[in-house]
């Protein structure tokens, strides 16, 4: 019996199979089909994608031979929906009906769910979303701001983040829900979890404007001189949010959201490039290093296994040293560089079916 992966993103669908057994091992089978922008330029919304998505994972089935017989349960990407504890959900009509209507955003993560529900009522195996994007386990001080009625939100790649920490355990022989990682995803995004005994009790948020800049985000920016700038008629909100999202951090300042293309400018003696990525660097390690006041005992001390680095910048060897020298202080350095959605989506399902993990129910807010 087998465990089907279905992983939904922009422009691809990320497709496996693995064996019903822990630890989970390599996929038996795996495919990313890619979709080109103006192939989905028709679709005015996400879940009007459905077909063709659908075609994708038929597709794989029929190319790798697989009888749906002997899929004993799919796990899907989770999507955007109300905040709530990690773990194992239930793909059911509410939860669709929250991601097909884009209740609480539009994605293409949301086609996750869409696909499972239908595919699961087919086949008559059940379907399974893992730690979604909208994870919220924040401690009651991590939530709070100076402004009363405004609070920050957990939004983070809670799937990779949990999935590469549980992996890290594993190497180091010691359970997740037993230890404490900080855990930091580096990519277009970064986002950077605290992890207390299998709890993600803080975050830096990947899409509210928070922590380090990235190759296409500015980060953190100082407030009142970003309002000046609207009052001056410089910048309007839309615009700013455009570029604190998608034109900031590598590419506003260089051009460029490649590292690779920045790191041999750095090679080549350009001083303003050099600038750019060891702050970009300095400013990744602090926020990692902000996290230990979450993971501290109660009498005082880190309690910390390792710091945790994935992500595609994660396969910066350069990357990984600098920050490696600026954070061995603070705990070991652990790298999974990539990602671990496919295994995490998988291992959250065979966690359920085998009774590890209790499956939680999904209540519209």
């Amino acid at each position: 019996m087998s465990i089907l992966v279905i992983n939904p993103g922009s422009t691809s669908t990320k497709l496996a199979l693995f064996e019903n057994s822990l630890p989970v091992g390599e996929p038996l089978a795996l495919a990313e089909v890619q979709h080109l922008r103006e192939e989905l330029a028709p679709f005015e919304r996400v879940a009007d994608q459905f077909d063709l998505r659908l075609r994708d994972v038929t597709a794989f089935l029929d190319r790798e031979g697989v009888d749906t017989g002997d899929i004993e349960a799919l796990s899907v990407r989770g999507g955007l929906l109300r905040a709530l504890p990690g773990g194992v959900y239930e793909v059911s009509d509410e939860m669709v009906h929250d991601l097909a209507n884009a209740t609480y955003g539009e994605h293409a993560c949301n086609l996750g769910g869409m696909l499972g529900l239908a595919l699961s009522r087919k086949w008559g195996a059940p379907a399974f979303v893992v730690d979604p994007v909208v994870t919220d386990e924040l401690m009651d001080e991590a939530r709070l701001t100076g402004m009363p009625g405004l609070n920050r939100r957990s939004l983070f790649h809670a799937l990779n983040q949990r999935g590469t920490a549980r992996l890290v355990a594993r190497r180091l022989g010691i359970e997740y829900e037993d230890a404490n990682f900080i855990v930091c995803h580096i990519g277009g995004g970064i986002s950077i979890g605290a992890h207390r005994h299998g709890r993600v009790v803080d975050v830096i948020n990947a899409l509210d404007g928070e922590g380090p800049f990235s190759p296409e985000r500015t980060g953190s920016l100082p407030l009142v001189p970003v309002l000046d700038m609207i009052a001056r008629g410089e910048r309007t909100p839309a615009e700013l949010k455009e570029t604190i999202l998608r034109h900031g951090g590598l590419i506003a300042h260089l051009g460029t959201n490649d590292l690779r293309e920045v790191l041999a400018r750095v090679e080549d003696g350009d001083e303003r490039a050099e600038l750019v990525y060891r702050s970009m660097g300095y400013n990744i390690a602090r926020c990692i290093a902000s996290m230990g006041p979450a993971l501290a005992g109660d009498q005082g001390g880190l309690d910390l296994a390792a710091v945790v680095l994935t992500g595609g910048l994660a396969r910066s060897r350069t990357l990984v040293d600098d920050l490696t020298r600026r954070l061995s202080w603070l705990a070991p350095i652990e790298v999974i560089p990539g990602e671990a959605e496919m295994a995490a989506l998988a291992g959250g399902a065979i966690r359920v079916l085998s009774g590890r993990l209790p499956l939680q129910a999904y209540v519209i807010d």
